[in-house]
């Protein structure tokens, strides 16, 4: 038989402590990092500190002590919990005689390998440049030279188009940047299209937002398991891992009271996550930017989840959605001793592998979406059958009676929908 899946790489994890209380939350993460991108985590250290030494990032007996828990460990990677200038990971590298990969470097190798569509891989590659450019050696004309040839087994496999074995120095990789960044405005044209003719349809615009690995992905499916015939056709890769999917998926949801909505999964986030990529996945966060509504998913059953709730506000800040309407579902109950499904106010806490959850949840985003929703007395006249198949699509018809003078119909409109059939009511 032949081995098809890469050898884990064993990665000492380390990180300096500049009084943080979050620090030990960003270490678990950055364990977390590393496993998916394919690393074992043999072991950790930390140090202390009032600041980052500025050649060596570490302190040279803090260093010291790593090359020989590391060796020991037989870890052949130092992964480190911030981002690091050249000359750090040069010095640390000669030092510790270890592969030396920063906090960013470890992210951005992960959308490397988790992009499927022309935009993430393009936006994945563009953050990758920006990051690469400035850690150019005066001496080096070559990004693969630069950071390692990309041969390396595991999460060093695959570096994409942004590292091959050419020689790129800054002019070229400017150029590169420049042709990137024009691709991705005429993608993202094409996306406003799209996105415009969903918001033509009138219907409600709903986003799943939140901490990666919260459990989106999976409300989605289940939602769609729920309410949809052929959810089968529609379901969307999920997985419990960091950064599972990185592309937008867009399903409308049909509800048993005759109405529906889009619903959109969107990248997760992360603390720390590196500017670069921010930048790039605007585009992509599109969809949660003209939402109605956001569902921030939370994963109850995890210690951190306060923080975890706090990055996600901090990152959607960043991207510019700051007074969209946001409901949190606390996810994961199953995993925790509470009881679910319940809702307080603009809360829930459920489990998205439980139906009953599902359907509280759905319930929940239904109140919310459909609150400025009137109940009108309309009668359209029998020639205007375009009109009347509009209303079943996208309004909530109660009652509906075909008279001699026309059909006679009680139903509930969205404001813009009240504009539109102002001349039919009664």
């Amino acid at each position: 038989m032949i081995e098809t899946k890469s050898k884990q790489i064993k990665a000492f994890i380390a990180g300096v402590n500049l009084k943080d209380p979050n620090f030990d939350y960003y270490m678990t993460e950055l364990r977390e990092l590393a496993r998916a991108n394919n690393m074992e985590v043999v072991g950790q250290a930390s140090q202390n500190a009032e600041n980052i030494v500025a050649g060596t990032y570490f302190g040279v007996g803090k260093i010291n002590q790593i090359k020989a828990m590391a060796q020991g460990l037989k870890a052949k990677a130092l992964v480190i919990n911030d981002e690091l200038t050249p000359t750090q990971i040069r010095n640390l590298e000669s030092m510790t005689k270890l592969k030396v990969v920063d906090r960013t470097e470890l992210i951005l190798e992960i959308f490397s390998n988790r992009a499927k569509t022309k935009q993430a891989k393009l936006q994945v590659q563009l953050a990758r440049l920006q990051y690469e450019l400035p850690r150019l050696h005066p001496s080096e004309n070559s990004l693969d030279q630069q950071r390692g040839s990309g041969g390396a087994s595991g999460g060093f496999a695959n570096r994409g188009s942004g590292e091959t074995k050419l020689e790129l120095n800054r002019r070229t990789i400017g150029k590169q940047i420049s042709a990137i960044k024009k691709e991705l405005k005429e993608i993202s044209k094409q996306e406003d299209v799209k996105s415009a003719r969903r918001n033509n349809s009138r219907l409600p615009q709903v986003a799943l937002v939140g901490y990666t690995n919260a459990g989106k992905s999976t409300t989605l499916n289940e939602l769609l398991k729920v309410f949809s015939e052929d959810s089968d056709k529609k379901q969307v890769f999920e997985k419990n891992m960091l950064f599972a999917t990185l592309d937008t998926s867009v399903r409308r949801i049909d509800l048993p009271d005759d109405r529906s909505f889009i619903l959109s999964d969107t990248v997760g986030f992360i603390s720390k996550l590196p500017h670069n990529l921010i930048e790039s996945f605007k585009a992509t966060l599109q969809e949660a930017k003209q939402a109605d509504l956001l569902v921030n998913v939370v994963d109850s059953s995890d210690p951190n989840m306060v923080q975890m709730t706090k990055t996600t506000q901090k990152v959607l800040q960043e991207i510019g959605i700051t007074n969209v309407p946001m409901i949190t579902a606390y996810n994961k109950a199953d995993l925790t001793e509470r009881q679910f499904p319940q809702i307080e106010g603009n809360d829930i806490l459920y489990s998205a592998k439980d139906k009953d959850s599902i359907k509280e949840l759905a319930r929940l985003i239904s109140k919310k979406i459909f609150s400025n929703y009137e109940k009108v007395n309309l009668l359209i006249p029998l020639s205007a059958g375009k009109e009347l198949s509009y209303m079943h699509e996208y309004g909530k018809v109660t009652k509906e009676d075909y008279e001699d003078d026309g059909i006679h119909i009680t139903a509930q409109l969205s404001p813009s929908d009240l504009i539109r059939y102002k001349k039919y009511q009664v």
